[in-house]
């Protein structure tokens, strides 16, 4: 095997290892310094938000903001089922239940579906959302954003405030996602809901290594999330801790990469766009299997890029087209193993599954790095075509 084309990889063309050996260099290694500050104010002017706290990762993110809600162990907590675990584990580390959701034909979960559950499994009362069956409040739902393609946030927005539901926004995959239509035009995935969480992990658009932010709709939350994310200290000098804190924030020498890496989040949204564009061109009319798009009424940072696969007439696994590439030298994956059907989790509830399971079984997602050639590209959609044919 030659060439070999990976699925996503960091893109390190600017100021990362400048910035990274001033921090070196100034002796800001750890949880504090300038770089952080700089990429807190950079993501929220970016964002066009107040408040920015950078953490330790995506996941921390999302757990800090469960805390934010006030998710307690035995709360619910809706997640969807097609999404990478990483968006759910944060219920369990707060002791609660997650409850599954299927997702629509965007990836996204389905607002029609969540609707029906917070009508007919739960009742209000008290201004709470209460679960007829086992009389657990539904503290919050968790949206993933997935591939960077934005979930149908008008409709979720509307249940959330008639159920009285907190809105955690995972835009762990969303960074530059926004809306251009309907009421949320202008706004970008994560400043929607409640919170809003970010990851920065080596195959996300930007990379601090690992890594991620969070944001809020009230400045003081994402205030006192930093404080959380640094083991909620009220006096450094003493050691006085009046809450129970964690060890979640991001270190100076990941920020200095972030830094840079947020100099070229513009330029790596284009060439996101203009790659799609090349491999639309190259797989229309396809047969066997259709690109995926992105929804109407948004600007997606088209994070990753998605074949919908006619497993019936393959008549072949997915893994055998999986392994068939990558002897070829094209790496390419599988969507996600579905939450509900993992281990730590099949005896939790998981609603009416329909999309979510046909997804999983059909969905091929392939190289979609920024540094990405034109040759490479064509190299990829050729292989593709052959093996499907």
């Amino acid at each position: 095997m030659g060439r070999f084309i990976p699925l996503s990889i960091p893109n390190f063309e600017g100021n990362e290892r400048k910035y990274v050996d001033n921090a070196i260099d100034q002796g800001w290694v750890s949880t504090g310094g300038a770089y952080i500050t700089k990429l807190e104010q950079m993501m929220a002017e970016y964002l066009h938000v107040d408040n920015v706290a950078a953490c330790q990762s995506g996941t921390a993110g999302l757990h800090l903001a469960l805390i934010s809600c006030g998710v307690e162990p035995g709360d619910m907590v809706i997640v969807p089922t097609l999404t990478f675990i990483a968006a759910v584990n944060p219920v369990k580390y707060q002791f609660a239940t997650p409850v599954f959701m299927d997702c629509d034909d965007s990836l996204c979960m389905n607002p029609v579906k969540l609707r029906k559950f917070c009508e007919q499994e739960c009742r209000i009362e008290d201004g709470k959302l209460v679960h007829s069956a086992s009389g657990k409040i539904v503290k919050a739902v968790v949206v993933v954003h997935v591939f960077g393609n934005l979930a149908d946030m008008e409709a979720i927005m509307k249940i959330a405030e008639e159920f009285h539901l907190k809105v955690i926004e995972d835009a762990t995959e969303a960074l530059g996602s926004r809306y251009t239509e309907g009421v949320f035009a202008g706004k970008y995935a994560g400043t929607i809901g409640d919170y809003g969480a970010y990851s920065f992990n080596g195959n996300k658009i930007i990379t601090t290594g690992g890594g991620g932010a969070i944001t809020a709709r009230e400045p003081k939350e994402v205030d006192h999330i930093r404080y959380l994310s640094t083991q909620a200290k009220d006096d450094p000098h003493f050691y006085i801790h009046d809450e129970v804190g964690y060890n979640y924030r991001m270190t100076n020498i990941q920020a200095a990469l972030g830094v840079a890496q947020m100099e070229k989040l513009p330029e790596f949204v284009e060439r996101k766009h203009r790659n799609y564009d090349l491999y639309k061109e190259l797989f229309s009319g396809l047969e066997h299997g259709k690109l995926l798009g992105f929804r109407e009424g948004t600007y997606s940072n088209q994070w990753f890029y998605s074949l919908e696969l006619d497993m019936n007439y393959l008549k072949r696994s997915l893994r055998d087209i999986i392994l068939e590439l990558q002897e070829q030298g094209i790496q390419t994956r599988a969507i996600w193993g579905l939450i509900h059907e993992q281990k730590p989790y099949r005896d939790e509830i998981a609603y009416e599954m329909e999309k979510a399971p046909y997804y999983s079984s059909c969905i091929l997602n392939f190289p979609c790095s920024t540094q990405i050639t034109e040759e490479e590209i064509k190299i990829v959609a050729d292989a593709i075509k052959n093996v499907l044919a």
